[in-house]
């Protein structure tokens, strides 16, 4: 294969393999299972550079005695709607999922459930967890501060913010729900890493360097900027996320962000929040969701902008990329199937 050839994988095969090899490297088999996924869920909506990519990352982590193979995930405060968990510096998509599950039940009592967590870890794509919440007639909303510093405060140049993503989930009736998943970046840290390994070059607009040229090879891109969306937009929306996400949990920001991609051992203190809102606490439901898909219609029928064949929403791409990869598979590029079957064959199971 050449570097840009793909095998499609099924989905519940990518999934039996991550949960045995997380297994194996000492995970409780329940845990393996939930990670692994949480894992796979990102490659089915498209985030690439967020899924079974960070495999061989979560192995270095673990083996090294980066992550609580046993933490306690536990409630640190809580009043009324609002919940503050302890991580134990358990892997982020076990912490994620305890979050929204105590979100989600705050939010039938009180209307809202607002959770927040520190000392948790790299969680994967946002849009995830945020739609936890959809089978529950919820709206859902997630912020995270990301694990290593990427992005210099607006007419700055040291590395003190991350991508901080939001990720907001809305059901709808007939339509299909809006689920926005974005960084406050141009694009995730993630893609850049992706390109690497698939020996692409970055667009301009990506990255520039410590001169404020642009930065177009992403093997280059260490001690490079990744550029905010909107420009001191962005860097605000940045700034302000890290601050509800990582200082009000009292987890780490700015300076005190550990560079997950070159730290093994240092515990990241990673700063996540999810909030549930129930509908019901402010409409029908029926007519909430009938309403929002009058807005999609709407905003689909729009007269169109030339050079535009049509009006997406947030979300589209990726729902509509889930439903092809649960039916066809998961493309791995040769270069990640590679890295996989070295650690297939590390464990003794069958390559991919």
């Amino acid at each position: 294969m050449t570097k840009t050839d793909h095998k499609r994988v099924a989905a519940s095969q990518l999934i039996a393999f991550t949960s045995t090899v997380l297994a194996r490297e000492g995970l409780p088999e329940q845990d393996a299972q939930t990670v692994a996924t949480l894992i796979v869920e990102a490659d089915l909506l498209g985030g690439d550079g967020h899924g079974i990519f960070r495999l061989p990352r979560y192995l270095d982590r673990l083996r090294a005695g980066g992550f609580n193979l046993n933490p306690d995930i536990r409630l640190d405060r809580s009043r009324g709607a609002m919940a503050l968990v302890d991580g134990d510096n358990a892997m982020g998509h076990l912490v994620m999922k305890r979050c929204a599950e105590e979100a989600i039940a705050r939010a039938r009592e009180h209307g809202i459930g607002w959770v927040g967590a520190h000392h948790s870890n790299h969680a994967g794509a946002a849009g995830v967890y945020a739609k936890m919440m959809l089978p529950h007639d919820m709206i859902g909303l997630y912020v995270a501060v990301g694990n290593a510093n990427h992005m210099a405060p607006w007419g700055g140049i040291d590395m003190l913010l991350s991508t901080n993503p939001i990720a907001v989930a809305v059901p709808a009736r007939e339509r299909p729900p809006i689920l926005l998943d974005m960084a406050t970046t141009v694009v995730a840290y993630g893609k850049v890493k992706v390109a690497a390994q698939r020996g692409e070059m970055m667009p301009e607009g990506w990255m520039i360097d410590a001169d404020g040229n642009p930065l177009t090879d992403p093997k280059r891109a260490e001690g490079g900027s990744l550029l905010p969306i909107g420009g001191p937009k962005g860097y605000g929306l940045s700034l302000v996320f890290g601050l509800l996400a990582g200082t009000l949990n009292g987890a780490a920001m700015g300076r005190d962000v550990i560079d997950f991609n070159a730290d093994d051992k240092t515990v990241t203190n990673t700063g996540q929040f999810l909030v549930a809102i129930d509908i019901s606490s402010f409409q029908d439901t029926g007519d909430f969701m009938r309403n929002v898909d009058k807005v999609i219609d709407e905003m689909k029928s729009s007269a169109l902008r030339p050079g535009f064949d049509e009006v997406r929403l947030p979300g589209e791409r990726a729902l509509s990329t889930h439903r092809e990869r649960s039916a066809n598979g998961i493309p791995v590029p040769a270069p990640l199937l590679a890295k996989l079957n070295e650690i297939s064959e590390r464990h003794g199971l069958n390559a991919l």
